[in-house]
């Protein structure tokens, strides 16, 4: 077992380490139960019957590898003052005022786009575009040197839609790529309106949607999508509806890497990110099976620590549990980051998931007293017992998974909790 006296300070007074290793002994033998097993285990079996060892343990290490050097390159286009630029920041959880962020305002000398990566997914790209038609680019000049080829997906972005905005959704459509018309001001205009008697939010929402699309639909596009966003509440308007629309109009590779990047900014949020890394725990566990697997000192267990420490850190980071982000986030509210933390009950942040934390946890876990036992998991699926000691480090790596998901999920809906108590004081 681990000394936590000779740790780091840092690492053994980390936000939930102490509560998170210690409670894994009652937690562990919940988590491993064998109706929960049972539901994983078959979905396996199934993918085993139907193709050799050899052959699915090739498919995902291709899977993993493709989804890790995955890149996304969303465009923003519009003319000055449309909110290009603060939406571009929002797509990357940040606030106008850091560090790297694009700047607002100002006049645009130059064709050339601007390239802003995500913060903590570097290959997320937001491009900013000069807008279509504007007296510096003339639309036929545009198309020519703005490479569209190149972007996966187009934000349109304005207060006022012109032939300009259909003439470039129409090559866009041309090339087969997908696009969608935003409103990213909408809460200025919402405000603008309150000041009017008898005011209706519902109602001004309504009469803006349909003035957008008419607009569109005069200028020849016939079906237009128009989302009216704030780019400082992603909660509010139709956000999550153009979150829906991005994850669905692109592949699957890349509708992960949108639904990891993207900031989580409610309950439905953290539930689709904690989808996507279900489905990514199976075929890192069944990858572990495969890599020289070794015993661990003082446990009954083989397990490759690594796996688990890249694993646990990415989950960590896709939900905004690690320093930067929770930084920018309590910037992004005004708030101090300590009181975001204060909300952190269960789990480390990712700086400090290390091979000590994960053997330290290893330790405390109860493998030997859990209800799933690797004999268990062989009547299952009996051919990981042709790899030494492939059962036992599908178990290890899997359930461990499985409960640290729980956790930092849990944790980032209370740190979702806390934003909003602060922000209502």
């Amino acid at each position: 077992m681990i000394n936590t006296n000779a740790m780091p300070p840092e690492q053994k007074n980390a936000p939930g380490h102490e509560s998170y290793g210690e409670t894994r002994r009652s937690k562990m033998g919940f988590a491993i139960s064998k109706v929960m097993a049972a539901t994983e285990l078959e979905k396996l079996k199934s993918t085993l019957e139907k193709n050799s060892l050899q052959d699915v343990s090739k498919q995902i290490n291709e899977e993993l590898n493709l989804l890790n050097s995955t890149t996304l390159d969303i465009a923003i286009t519009g003319v000055p003052g449309a909110g290009k630029s603060s939406l571009v920041n929002a797509l990357r959880g940040m606030d106008d005022s850091m560090a790297g962020a694009a700047k607002i305002g100002g006049i645009e000398k130059t064709i050339e786009a601007k390239k802003y990566p995500h913060p903590t997914f570097p290959k997320v790209t937001i491009w900013d575009l000069p807008g279509i038609g504007t007296p510096n680019f003339k639309a036929k000049e545009y198309l020519k040197m703005t490479h569209l080829a190149e972007y996966d997906f187009f934000i349109i972005a304005a207060e006022r839609f012109t032939e300009h905005d259909v003439l470039l959704a129409k090559e866009i459509q041309k090339m087969k790529k997908k696009y969608c018309f935003v409103h990213s001001k909408i809460d200025q205009s919402i405000q603008a309106d309150k000041r009017k008697p008898n005011f209706s939010e519902e109602e001004t929402l309504a009469k803006i949607r349909k003035y957008c699309s008419e607009n569109l639909r005069k200028a020849g596009e016939p079906n237009p999508r128009v989302f009216l966003i704030s780019s400082w509440d992603l909660s509010a308007y139709d956000f999550p509806l153009l979150q829906e629309t991005l994850r669905n109009e692109v592949d699957d590779l890349k509708r992960q890497v949108i639904i990891e990047s993207m900031p989580a900014f409610s309950k439905e949020a953290l539930e689709k990110k904690k989808a996507a890394m279900e489905a990514l725990i199976w075929k890192v566990a069944f990858v572990s099976c495969g890599i020289g697997v070794v015993p661990l000192p003082g446990l009954s267990l083989v397990c490759d620590i690594s796996i688990l420490v890249v694993t646990m850190v990415r989950f960590c980071r896709v939900f905004g549990l690690d320093e930067e982000s929770l930084g920018r986030l309590a910037q992004r509210v005004g708030k101090p980051i300590d009181e975001l933390k204060s909300a952190i009950k269960k789990a480390p942040l990712a700086n400090q998931i290390t091979k000590e934390f994960v053997l330290d946890l290893l330790s405390k876990s109860v493998f030997s007293g859990a209800v799933v036992t690797v004999d268990f998991v062989l009547k299952f699926i009996p051919v990981l017992g042709s790899l030494a000691g492939g059962a036992a480090c599908f178990v290890t790596v899997f359930f461990i998974l499985k409960s640290f998901l729980n956790d930092i999920k849990e944790d980032a809906e209370n740190v979702l909790a806390k934003v909003t108590e602060l922000q209502d004081k």
